[in-house]
């Protein structure tokens, strides 16, 4: 490359606010953060769901036979120590019209408000990612902005090795993006669809052409063969036309952006083998203890509580006495923390005693206000 040429793509990349600053707008793009499970999870497909890395949704619709296995691999590029894997485990060769199947990342209206979505001034937007499979294949990367649920698409490509895509889109000087915490902008990635999403011309321009025009024709379907396999990693969306080196945070600040929408009380990385005590609380009656838990961010919106087991995996001891847990529930929780509700059948407990919570085996105890 020239000099002159090296300053022009200075300029631009300046014009573009490129540099310095937070500028990937992407939350655990380098899939570092597994609250729910940094082991594989097996049998996905027969419904939506957050599995493994944070942030990034599965979204299923249409019935599809297909099934999947979803984990946090250490496979990833020169760079990146983990990366989000899929692996078919069940195929499905006969795709129904109504069939469609992705991986996205929700982002709040508020955090996407620098890409002036709906004005004159709208700003261009760049996509990079890692990516890579068990054999060649083409597949839809695309935005989709729920009010005006106006979309754009581009396709893809993945070989058996990693390479470092990057789609580039205009901005859109159609559909406000309301300032606000619910779920605005889409990224998501296409991995299977019927003809209901395949049928029209795939939208490479902002449109609002219904379903049809959302994923290529050309493109595979991830469920082809229980030979498949996806790796995705260093996911980027950034504003301007120029895509910049991933930006790498350090662990602590993805995990704190990440507990916005997630919190596990009892960590793997840091619960006991045996016994960790979760929450202290106060007895109320003979049957239930009241725990207070004070979150160490607030989040999106008030959390409800997900236990990876039943009500019985965890105990309440109060003074000498150990009694399994039977029911559970929040109490008056907030976005910043509150109450949760632990029930013992049988009574014997005694109002105003203290009480500890734990859980008997390492099981994890999340507080969930994802999009």
């Amino acid at each position: 490359m020239t000099k002159a040429a090296e300053l022009a793509k200075m300029g631009e990349v300046l014009t573009n606010s490129q540099i310095g600053g937070r500028r990937n707008i992407v939350i655990n793009g380098g899939m570092n953060v597994a609250q729910r499970s940094s082991s594989a999870v097996t049998g996905i497909g027969a419904s939506d769901g957050y599995f493994t890395c944070d942030r990034w949704n599965f979204n299923t619709n249409g019935n599809s036979a297909g099934r999947l296995t979803m984990s946090q691999a250490s496979d990833g590029p020169s760079g990146f120590a983990n990366c989000l894997k899929l692996e078919c485990t069940t195929a499905d060769t006969s795709i129904a019209a109504a069939e469609r199947f992705f991986i996205e990342q929700k982002l709040e209206g508020q955090d996407v408000q620098q890409l002036k979505k709906g004005t004159s001034d709208a700003e261009k937007i760049t996509i990079s990612f890692y990516v890579k499979g068990h054999d060649s294949a083409t597949y839809t990367v695309g935005l989709y902005e729920g009010t005006s649920g106006r979309k754009i698409a581009a396709t893809f490509p993945v070989t058996t090795s990693w390479v470092r895509q990057t789609v580039t889109f205009d901005g859109d000087t159609s559909g406000v993006i309301p300032d606000n915490n619910t779920a605005q902008l889409h990224l998501r990635f296409y991995l299977h669809a019927g003809s209901n999403y395949t049928s029209g011309t795939l939208g490479t321009s902002w449109n609002a052409d219904g379903n049809t025009t959302q994923i290529s024709s050309d493109g595979n379907s991830f469920f082809e063969s229980t030979s498949a396999t996806f790796f995705l990693t260093g996911v980027q969306l950034e504003v301007g036309s120029q895509a910049t080196p991933f930006e790498h945070r350090s662990y602590g600040e993805e995990l704190a952006l990440c507990q916005r929408y997630c919190i596990d009380l009892n960590p793997a990385s840091g619960g006991q083998s045996t016994s960790p005590y979760l929450m202290l609380g106060s007895v109320y009656n003979s049957t239930l203890v009241i725990a207070n838990v004070s979150l160490p961010h607030e989040m999106r919106v008030a959390p409800t509580l997900i236990l990876t087991g039943d009500a019985g995996n965890f105990s309440v001891v109060e003074v000498a006495s150990v009694r399994p847990c039977t029911g559970f529930g929040v109490n008056g929780m907030a976005s910043s923390g509150g109450g949760i509700n632990w029930t013992c059948a049988g009574g014997g407990m005694t109002g105003g005693n203290a009480a500890l919570i734990y859980v008997e085996t390492n099981l994890r105890c999340i507080m969930d206000s994802e999009l």
